[in-house]
C-alpha cells in the first residue's frame, strides 16, 4: 500500500513539472539528431550509435524523466513485453534518460523492467534531449522514486520519437502535447513500424 502511494504522489509530482511548456520539440520530416550515449543492457553499459542502429532500419528513440518512477517502468515493462513485435518489424528500441549509467545498469536488467530486452542511454546532461527540442527540468530538491531512493538528476519530458532508416523523424509522440498515458507511446510506435515492414512486404 506504501509502495503505491509513492508511486502516485511521483506521477502526480511529474505530471505538475511536466505541465510546464517546454522547448518546441523535433517534427515529422525533420532529420533526426545524430548521437552516441553510453547505453545499458541487460546490466552492461556499452556505447549506442544512432547511425549505426539506423542501418538495421526504423529506430524508436523514447525519452523518459527517471527510471523507478511509475510511468516510466509502466512503458519499459511494456516495451520488454511487446520488444519482439518490435523486432519483426525490424525496428530498434533506445530509451534514453538523465539517470546515471549506474542506475540504468540496474534498471535495464531488472526483470519488472527492460528485462535486458533493449538498451536505455544516459543523457545526464540533457544534450541529446536538447537536441530533440527536449528541455532538460532541473532536479526537484527531496523527490525520492519508488525504492526510496533520492533522485538528484534532471527529467526529461515523456517524449518518443519514431525515426525512419534514412534519418527522418517519422511520428512524435508527446505525453504533454498529445496526452498519451506511458504504455500508449509503446502502443503508437509499434502501429507505426508495423505499418511501414508491411508497407515494404513483397
Amino acid at each position: 500500500m506504501k509502495k503505491r502511494f509513492v508511486v502516485s504522489m511521483l506521477a502526480g509530482a511529474l505530471a505538475a513539472m511536466f505541465a510546464i511548456p517546454s522547448l518546441a520539440a523535433l517534427k515529422p520530416g525533420a532529420a533526426a539528431p545524430e548521437f552516441t550515449a553510453t547505453a545499458s543492457k541487460a546490466g552492461k553499459d556499452f556505447t549506442f550509435s544512432l547511425k549505426d542502429a539506423l542501418k538495421k532500419g526504423p529506430v524508436v528513440v523514447y525519452f523518459y524523466p527517471a527510471a523507478y518512477t511509475g510511468g516510466c517502468d509502466l512503458e519499459a515493462h511494456t516495451f520488454a513485453t511487446e520488444k519482439d513485435k518490435f523486432d519483426a518489424a525490424g525496428a530498434t528500441i533506445i530509451g534514453v534518460s538523465a539517470d546515471s549509467i549506474k542506475r540504468l545498469n540496474d534498471f535495464s536488467s531488472d526483470p519488472d523492467y527492460c528485462a535486458g530486452k533493449f538498451p536505455v542511454a544516459s543523457d545526464a546532461d540533457g544534450k541529446i534531449a536538447s537536441s530533440y527540442g527536449l528541455k532538460l527540468i532541473p532536479p526537484q530538491p527531496g523527490m525520492k522514486d519508488a525504492q526510496g531512493q533520492t533522485i538528484t538528476h534532471g527529467f526529461i519530458p515523456r517524449t518518443t520519437f519514431v525515426i525512419g532508416s534514412d534519418g527522418k523523424i517519422l511520428s512524435e509522440l508527446s505525453s504533454n502535447e498529445d496526452h498519451l498515458k506511458p504504455d500508449e507511446h509503446v502502443a503508437k510506435s509499434l502501429a507505426i513500424v508495423q505499418q511501414m515492414h508491411t508497407a515494404k512486404a513483397p
